[in-house]
């Protein structure tokens, strides 16, 4: 079972100069417990390089962290990911999993009710909810789903629920409240002075919203 809770996604282009894989170690030390690597920039053959190294770094730690890779279903296989994410524009589902069969969990971003419960029925094994928010990170995105958005889907199906866009501290818990079952994050940890102490605070929000309920 994947714990979804705090779901970091890459961004070099965010990381004020530092490596992915110094920013996923230590955004791990403060409590993430997915990472999706995103790479838009240079070759196959580097993204994979990339992938590779930060697997090899999750696989040494004490702690099971998944590492999920955003679009690209072949350098998920090649690098022996748990999973991939897509997008409504990128492969279909069913196609992902006529290649991958059972060795990767699908997750897939939805805009609207319908395109969750179309990814329930098509076997998506979780949905990311996008934009929850507005969001300066991605600028190909519907409008902003909101809290009534997370509160809808959560009611349509039963896949886990991932908010991404816009998150930060100040609102993490909120979307906890609403029924997702974790918060992903982009610059809210990658353009963090410390990603450690980001991912801390995000974590303990997120936290705290659970004891509530």
């Amino acid at each position: 079972m994947i714990d979804f809770s705090l779901y970091l996604v890459t961004d070099r282009g965010l990381s004020q100069g530092r490596t992915t894989i110094d920013i996923v170690r230590s955004a791990i030390s403060g409590g993430v417990t997915c990472v999706q690597l995103r790479e838009k920039q240079g070759s196959t053959r580097e993204f994979i390089a990339e992938a590779l190294a930060i697997r090899a770094m999750l696989d040494g730690l004490e702690t099971r962290i998944p590492l999920i890779i955003n679009d690209r279903i072949d350098v998920a296989m090649a690098i022996g990911a748990d999973g991939v994410h897509l997008g409504q524009t990128d492969m279909h589902i069913r196609d992902a999993r006529r290649l991958a069969g059972s060795s990767l969990f699908i997750g897939i971003s939805v805009e609207s009710v319908a395109d969750a419960f179309r990814a329930e029925a098509e076997g998506a094994d979780y949905i990311g909810v996008s934009p929850v928010f507005a969001t300066p990170t991605k600028n190909d995105t519907a409008l902003p789903l909101g809290l009534e958005g997370i509160r809808a889907i959560r009611a349509a199906v039963s896949l886990p629920l991932v908010g991404i866009g816009g998150i930060k501290v100040e609102n993490a818990a909120e979307i906890i409240r609403a029924g997702a079952d974790g918060v992903a994050v982009v610059s809210a940890i990658v353009s963090a002075s410390c990603p450690q102490s980001a991912a801390t605070a995000l974590k303990q929000r997120i936290q705290s919203a659970r004891k509530k309920d």
